[in-house]
């Protein structure tokens, strides 16, 4: 296992800004590379994500993405995770290899493949195919209720002794029985990063090594503050700020990821437009409004302390 991709902490996993004729607009993502980094308290970045509506951009607009976020890693010193989701292992294993080529990109997070379903065993195939030609450190992106395609404890700890294989985002949209004897029996070597953003707190609080999490575009440095305080045993306050988050990313989350996220953004000045491409269809006013509301009370509590 590389050690340099042991991972913990914050991961803010960037939305693509677009402008409104939906050109990428690559000035508009360093700004929010760099401020998740620099104000924000991220641990690191991730590009190509869900979050990144990364099903509708080019070849060359994914190479812009990954080339825009890699630079704002390396000025702090911050690991890159990349998003490769395919249900083709050849296609994954050459993507892969592209990536690893770069030499700056710290881990490629990769769902179990979506649609197919190949079952556990044809998963497990799948990533041991990746661990051993793609060349690069894989996190497991466990995300049934998207994929299709369910991961058992076992076929989960499976995975943690490929050599390749250094984390898990484990957004399964429960904790449970399950959940408790994967954070209990993983490797120290092997992160547990949540990605279920409503839930993150009891999350951590139950032992994850941190969080990959749509909902910190917004609030970065609570989001680290969170994970901070949990990594401290601060209960009392982590349980507050938790709740208050939880309800954040409830809001955040009341139309299709990314759109209300964009609409945030954009109503905080800090991205050009709000624009989402099909089959996304931009977040409804009401619901950016309520989330704003949100968003806006944690920079007030900030300020008045």
């Amino acid at each position: 296992m590389n050690p340099e991709a042991n991972l913990t902490g914050l991961f803010v996993p960037l939305v693509t800004p677009f402008t409104d004729d939906l050109r990428l607009d690559p000035d508009a993502l360093a700004r929010l590379a760099e401020e998740a980094l620099s104000e924000g308290g991220a641990r690191g970045l991730v590009a190509l994500g869900t979050t990144a509506e990364a099903a509708t951009l080019t070849a060359e607009e994914k190479r812009a993405v990954v080339r825009v976020c890699a630079a704002a890693c390396r000025a702090h010193g911050a690991p890159l995770i990349v998003g490769v989701g395919t249900n083709d292992t050849a296609a994954a294993i050459t993507a892969l290899r592209e990536l690893a080529h770069r030499g700056d990109v710290a881990a490629a997070l990769v769902p179990a493949p979506p649609y197919t379903r190949p079952g556990e065993a044809g998963t497990l195939a799948h990533f041991a195919a990746l661990a051993d030609h793609g060349g690069l450190p894989l996190v497991v992106y466990d995300i049934p209720y998207r994929t299709g395609q369910p991961l058992g404890t076992g076929a989960l700890k499976t995975l943690s002794e490929l050599p390749q294989v250094v984390g898990v985002k484990y957004a399964t949209g429960a904790i449970d029985a399950a959940t408790m004897d994967l954070l209990d029996s993983s490797a120290p070597d092997f992160s547990v990063l949540g990605g279920d953003d409503a839930v993150i707190s009891p999350l951590l609080a139950a032992g994850a090594d941190g969080a990959v999490l749509a909902s910190a575009n917004v609030r970065t440095a609570d989001y680290a503050e969170l994970i901070s305080l949990w990594r401290r045993d601060a209960a009392g306050p982590a349980r507050r700020l938790g709740a208050e988050l939880a309800r954040l990313s409830a809001a955040l989350f009341a139309e299709p990821n990314p759109t209300v996220i964009k609409g945030v953004l954009h109503a905080q000045g800090r991205i050009a437009s709000p624009a989402v491409r099909l089959p996304l269809l931009p977040a409804s006013p009401d619901s950016v409004h309520r989330a704003m509301a949100l968003a806006t009370a944690g920079i007030r509590q900030k300020t008045a302390a």
